[in-house]
């Protein structure tokens, strides 16, 4: 059964997920130790702090809903296979990010219902802003006591002001500077985390172009943030929707995201995963 989230209730999700923001900055502010998991990706004891703290929040307002998160313990594929309806949990997107101290990294809840990420909160506690999107309801940026509400744009005339385009500080960076050269006049950029999924939601970025590996959790929350504001997240090859919990991999294919379809990027895409 969908999910009904009262006014209340969203209230309360992204106050909690805030606080939780607030508990990754204390750690953030002072030394702190980093282990590594079996793949050789940091843990530190913010992703833990900030793993229990979502989940007690989830299971306060729905706790007859399953978790997901990016921390949790192993959770049987046909279990989660079963679930029409989950939340699903980055706790801390962008660790490499933390552990060096650039701020580029997020806390990030998503609600999902039949594979479609439909309400999600992605919040940046260095610059303390956040993002929250939901289906047919909009999505908006808060900063400080500033809500204001954000919208993928159109693409410029690239003959009067170039195509922004983000990429990733870490991963893929041949392809997408393969991408960037086949595109019309651009501005290019690289990020951490899910901040660059939000650049495209608020209008600040035309395209972000993901061509290396990526888990479910990484992206989902601003997936819906990024649809909600009237964007895509789209399979590069496919350029189908991007969906979630489909199989036993919770890793994502290669994906784009985009404020508008357009032939030349599409064309510019093909051609990077092409080479």
């Amino acid at each position: 059964m969908p999910v009904s989230l009262s006014s209340e209730h969203k209230d309360a999700l992204v106050a909690g997920v805030e606080e939780a923001g607030r508990l990754v900055l204390e750690i953030y502010q002072r030394d702190f130790e980093v282990e590594h998991k079996d793949d050789n990706s940091p843990l530190t004891e913010a992703d833990l702090a900030a793993h229990h703290a979502l989940v007690a929040l989830l299971g306060r307002l729905t706790p007859e809903v399953p978790v997901l998160s990016e921390e949790s313990g192993e959770i049987a594929t046909e279990t989660r296979l079963g679930w029409s309806c989950y939340w699903l949990v980055d706790p801390l997107d962008g660790t490499k990010e933390f552990v060096n101290r650039n701020g580029e990294f997020t806390l990030n809840v998503a609600l999902i219902e039949h594979g479609v990420p439909v309400l999600g909160v992605v919040h940046a506690p260095v610059l303390g802003v956040t993002w929250f999107g939901e289906q047919d309801n909009g999505a908006w940026r808060s900063e400080g006591e500033s809500r204001q509400p954000i919208h993928a744009r159109e693409l410029p005339d690239p003959a009067e002001a170039p195509w922004v385009v983000v990429g990733s500080r870490r991963h893929g960076a041949e392809a997408f500077e393969a991408f960037c050269a086949r595109l019309p006049a651009t501005e290019c950029t690289s990020m951490g985390s899910s901040l660059k999924l939000c650049l495209v939601a608020e209008g600040k970025a035309d395209l972000y172009p993901r061509l290396a590996p990526t888990c479910e959790w990484d992206t989902a929350a601003a997936q819906a943030v990024v649809t909600a504001a009237g964007g895509q997240v789209l399979d590069a090859e496919t350029l189908e929707p991007l969906r979630c919990n489909r199989g036993e991999s919770l890793l994502n294919p290669f994906f784009v995201v985009c404020g508008q379809r357009d032939a030349r990027w599409e064309q510019a895409l093909a051609a990077a995963l092409a080479q």
